[in-house]
Formats: structure tokens, C-alpha cells, sequence
């Protein structure tokens, strides 16, 4: 090691030199955007579906003197922040535990369609807006998750503006945006995605009555996102997310923590 006369600058200055420094620096944390709605009382959940329920059993200081404290839990697989696997509208394909993780975690893409949203809360995103979306940032990679950010995360917890719908326990007069058949027959066919999400109660929009948008995604072994938080926070590309769901033993479906990891 070559002397100085200022003790620490050449060592520093090799570093430096050969490349090394930037491995040996600190590294920045990643920062992590949590997509979940919180489960309680107030959590949304599909019209007649049966609601979160959570209650204490044990809260308090024991005989012993120690703190114990627990509760119970119970609620619809479909409510909340929460994952439609395959099998919920496609025969014979994966239920909730078969899903495997590397499914799970993958690349995000955001398209924004909040302007379409505002004037017209049945709005279906289509094709066009996935091949608008392409133009600006390239191709929707394969393996991607697909999440439709219709600003209606912004109405949450609120049932009748969430659902669009005075009535909202009655899903004949629902409104709220989701895909069309045309968009998911293309991320299937033309993309072949891992995963679709969306900031409200249904990938398919309210007033639908057949669920064309489960059907192709679930028949094709996809699963759905629905009621994710925060998408306002996520880049239009770029990002990591991690879906990890409750691992249901032959679930249709379940509450998810979805975690994104930005770049």
C-alpha cells in the first residue's frame, strides 16, 4: 500500500480506482409500498358475502401477571384486499395453496385509466389502453401483473360510493370500472400474464352479470387482485410486487398482503 501523508486517502483512492466502491458502500433500504386495505368492521366485501368478524377472547393481565391477549376471526374468502384463484371461475384449476410463490412475486405494470373512470364509472379498460399503455413504456413483459388503477381506491371504505350503488347489498345495481373481456382475452392470449389487480370490488366491472373478465383470466390459470390499495404510489412500470395470500387448503380465494417493491 502506497504511504500518504493523509492517513485513509489511499486506500480510499484504490477503491475508487478499481471499482470497488460502490460495492463496499452502503446500500440504500428498498422501499416498500403496503397495497392493503386493512380487515375490520368497516372492510367491503361482496354483497351477501359474509363480512370480517373479529373478536377478543383473552385481553388482559393473566392471574400469573403476564399480558395474554387473543381473538377470533372469520370472514368470505372474497372481501377485502384479497386474491381470486383460478378455481374460483375456472374448473378444475388452482385453488389458493396450489398457486406456486414464483407466480406470486413478479414485475408490476400500472395502466392509469382514472380520467376514463371519472366520466363513466362503468368503464371496461380494453385493448386499446393496453397497447396506448405499451407505446409509452413497451411491451407488457410475459409474467407480468397487470394492475388497472381506476382511482376508486380513493372511495374506500365507503359501500355505496365504493360500489356505486345506494343499494350496494344488492349486486343487480352495482357501478364500479374493471376489465373487459377484450383486455383479459389479451393479456392471455397476446401477453401471457401471471396475475391481474385492480383498485375495486370486481376485476369484471359492477353492472356485469356473466363475469366474462373471470372467466377468461381464471380459465386461463390466472389469478385476480381485488379491493388493492395505494396504487397511486406505484410507478407505471418498474415495480416488484409480492401477493402472499392466506394458504387456504382447496381455497377459492382468501385475504392477501400485497407488498410492492419500488425501483
Amino acid at each position: 500500500m502506497p504511504r500518504t501523508g493523509l492517513h485513509g486517502i489511499a486506500p480510499l483512492v484504490l477503491l475508487l480506482v478499481t471499482g470497488l466502491w460502490p460495492a463496499c458502500a452502503p446500500t440504500r433500504p428498498p422501499t416498500l409500498i403496503d397495497l392493503t386495505h386493512d380487515f375490520s368492521r368497516e372492510t367491503v366485501y361482496w354483497p351477501n358475502n359474509k363480512h370480517f368478524q373479529w373478536e377478543k377472547t383473552d385481553w388482559g393481565t393473566t392471574p400469573a401477571g403476564y399480558w395474554y391477549a387473543s381473538a377470533n376471526f372469520s370472514a368470505s374468502e372474497h372481501g377485502g384486499t384479497h386474491i381470486d384463484a383460478p378455481i374460483h371461475f375456472g374448473r378444475d384449476r388452482r385453488t389458493v395453496d396450489q398457486i406456486p410463490l414464483e407466480r406470486l412475486t413478479g414485475p408490476a405494470i400500472v395502466i392509469d385509466v382514472r380520467s376514463q373512470c371519472a366520466a363513466n364509472p362503468d368503464y371496461e379498460l380494453t385493448a386499446a389502453d393496453l397497447l396506448a399503455w405499451e407505446s409509452i413504456y413497451g411491451r407488457i413483459q410475459a409474467d407480468a401483473l397487470v394492475l388497472m388503477y381506476s382511482g376508486w381506491g380513493q372511495r374506500w371504505p365507503d359501500p355505496p360510493r365504493y360500489l356505486g350503488s345506494e343499494t350496494p347489498d344488492d349486486p343487480r345495481t352495482l357501478h364500479f370500472p374493471g376489465f373487459s373481456r377484450e383486455a383479459a382475452e389479451f393479456l392471455v392470449t397476446q401477453r401471457s400474464v401471471r396475475g391481474v389487480g385492480i383498485d375495486t370490488a370486481s376485476i369484471d366491472p359492477g353492472r356485469s352479470r356473466d363475469f366474462p373478465a373471470h372467466r377468461v383470466l381464471n380459465g386461463a390459470d390466472v389469478y385476480a387482485l381485488e379491493n388493492v390499495a395505494a396504487l397511486e404510489q406505484l410507478p407505471p412500470k418498474g415495480a416488484t410486487v409480492w401477493s402472499l395470500p392466506i394458504k387456504i387448503k382447496g381455497g377459492t380465494g382468501g385475504p392477501v398482503r400485497i407488498v410492492a417493491v419500488l425501483p
